[in-house]
This record gives structure tokens, C-alpha cells and sequence, in this order.
């Protein structure tokens, strides 16, 4: 992911039902791989700088004061990318839901929740190791 910071501000408080994160992109980070929930919905909020959302419906540079929601189930994949030469902070928050799955279309792996631990898993559903 490169430069990548995140604070979990929900922690802190101890929140349950949803999480909170301050997170910072340097320049050429990204959010995570362009990823879809299946359970957790998410949002981000824009603080600092101009990331570039990627989407199944292509790219848009975001800028301070805009937000983006992704609902859960719909497939759609995302990530944000900081292609700028400043940094980029934003705030991210998502529901918290048990046996939560995600989908990272472009490079073939998948995330589960298996006895209570996250793992990454191959389309085939071998683990990667």
C-alpha cells in the first residue's frame, strides 16, 4: 500500500457497532487493494489533498469537503490512490460485522473471517502463505 498510516479513532472510544479511522496516503499510496464488501458498509470523508477513487464505473479525483459511501453486497470494488505529490488524509468509517467476506477482483483473492481470524484466501479457496 506504500505510505500508508491509519489511526483507529473508534478504538480509542471503545465503539463496537462501527469503526473510525483517520488515514493518511503519502504520495503513490493506496487505501488497500480495490476491494467489495459483502457485509460491511463504508464510507470516507476527504480532509487533506485530492485522492483518486477507483471504482468498477472508472476514476474521480475527490478533493476536501467530498465523501463517497459504499453500500455493502453490491460488488462494486474500490480503493482510493494518492497520484498527487502531497498527502492525502481522510477519515474511514465501516460497519464492524461478524463473518464479514471481500472481494479483490483484480487480483484474485478473497478475505473471509474463519474461526474468528481474518484470512486471505485464493478464488480457489486455498490460503496464501
Amino acid at each position: 500500500m506504500g505510505d500508508r498510516a491509519r489511526r483507529a479513532l473508534g478504538n480509542a472510544f471503545g465503539l463496537s457497532q462501527f469503526g473510525v479511522n483517520l488515514t493518511r496516503l503519502g504520495p503513490g499510496a493506496h487505501s488497500a487493494l480495490r476491494h467489495a464488501h459483502a457485509l460491511e458498509d463504508e464510507f470516507v470523508y476527504i480532509l487533506e489533498g485530492t485522492p483518486t477513487l477507483i471504482t468498477d464505473a472508472g476514476e474521480t479525483v475527490l478533493r476536501p469537503g467530498i465523501c463517497a459511501g459504499f453500500r455493502a453486497g453490491t460488488g462494486d470494488a474500490h480503493a482510493l490512490v494518492n497520484r498527487s505529490d502531497a498527502d492525502v488524509v481522510y477519515l474511514e468509517v465501516g460497519s464492524r460485522k461478524d463473518n464479514e467476506s471481500v472481494d479483490y477482483p483484480d487480483d484474485g483473492m478473497l478475505g473471509r473471517t474463519i474461526d474468528g481470524r481474518w484470512a486471505y484466501l485464493h478464488k480457489d479457496g486455498t490460503p496464501f502463505e
